[in-house]
């Protein structure tokens, strides 16, 4: 059974949300350049005002959109059950499922190009802002959980950050390239959950508790 799991959000209102969105949409569309306070502003109907005080200069709203992407793929929140082979087992498989949906999205593609096209550029923020606020924090969140496992005993690893580099390869591999290179992707979505499925049990055949079968 796939319970429920939790979504952790940056702390933005629901019109701050709307903005970001807006924000997202502009980049997708008209890539680096139609990405200002003003475009933001025209595109979100609020003024460039509201959006400094939210989120600062231009930087500022890169890494809330960055931030809002990241918060994207779920998590769960531990004190609300105690894992079993089971539920670890979904909650792994839903973390995998949205961080393949998310890298696979547009504005994940737009943002992290518009990083590999900036990274000679001196002063460029971007590609620190997308591993700060996007790479760093899913890992964090994703820690949480294989932390939670081991604690009950589930999961077996001396290091945490090497075992969750070992859960993203499984489930990532070279895809994220191949989508950065243009490959179509149109067929490999399909079978996204199949993939996140296979790469979660690869993922508990090395990492899982040796004295029980990490099985739905």
């Amino acid at each position: 059974m796939l319970l429920a799991s939790h979504l952790s959000q940056p702390e933005f209102s629901p019109r701050q949300n709307a903005v970001l969105d807006s924000a997202l949409r502009l980049l997708v569309d008209g890539g680096e350049k139609a990405l200002t306070t003003a475009g933001v502003a025209r595109a979100a109907n609020c003024s460039k005002e509201s959006l400094y005080k939210w989120f600062g200069d231009r930087d500022g709203i890169l890494s809330a959109m960055i931030g809002f992407q990241a918060s994207k793929v779920r998590t769960f929140d531990e004190g609300s059950e105690r894992l079993t082979n089971e539920s670890l087992r979904a909650h792994l498989v839903v973390f995998a499922r949205d961080l393949l949906d998310v890298l696979a999205g547009d504005v994940s593609l737009a943002l992290n190009r518009l990083a590999i096209g900036q990274a000679s550029r001196d002063g460029s923020k971007l590609g620190q802002m997308l591993q700060e606020h996007g790479r760093r924090q899913i890992g964090k969140r994703a820690g949480a959980l294989l932390d939670a496992g081991r604690r009950v005993r589930l999961l077996q690893f001396d290091d945490g950050e090497e075992a969750y580099g070992t859960l993203y390869g499984l489930v990532v591999s070279d895809l994220h390239l191949r989508m950065l290179l243009g490959e179509d992707m149109s067929r490999a979505k399909q079978s996204f959950s199949l993939r996140a499925e296979r790469a979660v049990d690869a993922f508990l055949l090395l990492c899982g508790s040796k004295k029980d079968t990490v099985k739905p």
